[in-house]
């Protein structure tokens, strides 16, 4: 049990020692080209060790698969598999893991592998120092990140699994009319874990019928990771039909101001899928300038955080859960045989 509990402690071990041999990694590999044998051993250790890891990365992808058969869901578990055995790409596939290693602690004998290949990286970067490697302190910015595919409004219905309950109430909170004129924007929020159908429900709401009949102007933007105002605003404008508008535009101000002008008095349907900055302050002038609109108008947040809805100011959160285990194994009979 203690081994366990001490899980997250190696992995943020193993990071420090990750990083500080990433960061002589080039030079090292140019003093190989110039046949230094101490180093060429060097590096031959380094790659036994990414071997090693890259087992524990495959054991860990199965059985991940298989809990996500049951219904849990690991947003990086999928990602996991293709790695190649290479220094550079295991240096490139353990950063992008972290995340997926803080959930180790679920397997006794996993953490025990991973404390021993901790062990031998240890070594291994206590080793370098005597190489008197040249320390590259840009890099961090080499190492290019994965970018996130940004979703659009488009969806095939027919190979929608559940959410039926979902779907009907978020259609509900979208067509209902209050009688009363609300103060401030109407935010819905779906909230849940990456993968689980947040966007699906949002595209089912966009190409809704009833929905488009009910709305002035429905507008799809995908936030993304990065949140980027600029290419946010830009795309809002888009949505509303004035991509000319949009391209001779380059200031947040001028952007911001025309769709405060663009949208006052219209009753639009605007979708926020994959939010994850939760800075009020990035937000705010958003907030200001589309409250010029009509206030029936909506605005739809999908995200994997709460606390970014709470920070939208949502009026409702619908939390959306696993699917049920028959509709888990239709989804799983339609990826296997597609």
């Amino acid at each position: 049990a203690r081994l366990v509990t001490g899980v997250r402690q190696e992995v943020k071990k193993l990071t420090i020692n990750l990083e500080a041999i990433r960061a002589v990694l080039e030079d090292a590999e140019k003093r190989q080209m110039q046949h230094d044998k101490a180093v060429t051993l060097w590096l031959d250790q380094l790659k036994d060790a990414s071997y090693d890891m890259e087992d524990v990365l495959e054991e860990w992808t199965t059985s991940r698969l298989k809990l996500q058969i049951e219904g849990v869901d690991d947003d990086n578990a999928l990602a996991l598999a293709p790695y190649k055995k290479k220094v550079r790409s295991f240096f490139c596939a353990v950063s992008n893991c972290f995340g997926s290693f803080k959930q180790l602690c679920l397997r006794h004998d996993i953490a025990v592998k991973i404390r021993g290949i901790n062990e031998k990286l240890d070594d291994i970067a206590s080793q370098k120092d005597k190489f008197n490697f040249k320390f590259d302190e840009n890099v961090s910015n080499n190492v290019k990140k994965p970018e996130r595919v940004r979703t659009t409004s488009l969806i095939d219905e027919g190979e929608v699994c559940g959410r039926v309950d979902e779907k009907n109430e978020l259609l509900s909170k979208l067509l209902c009319e209050s009688s009363e004129q609300q103060q401030g924007l109407h935010v819905i929020s779906l909230v849940g874990l990456g993968g689980i159908g947040k966007t699906t429900l949002a595209q089912l709401a966009y190409n809704n019928d009833e929905v488009k009949r009910n709305f002035e102007k429905v507008i799809w933007v995908c936030v993304s990771d990065t949140f980027e105002e600029i290419r946010v605003a830009k795309a809002i404008i888009e949505g509303l039909g004035e991509s000319k508008e949009a391209s001779g535009l380059s200031e947040f101000q001028s952007l911001i101001s025309h769709i405060q002008r663009s949208i006052e008095g219209k009753k639009f349907f605007l979708i926020l899928d994959d939010v994850w900055d939760g800075n009020y302050n990035k937000w705010e002038p958003f907030f200001l300038c589309l409250k010029n609109g009509h206030h029936r108008s909506k605005i739809l947040v999908t995200t994997r955080n709460e606390s970014v809805a709470l920070m939208m100011r949502s009026t409702n959160i619908i939390s959306i859960k696993q699917l049920a285990e028959e509709e888990c194994w239709s989804l799983f009979e339609q990826l296997a045989f597609f």
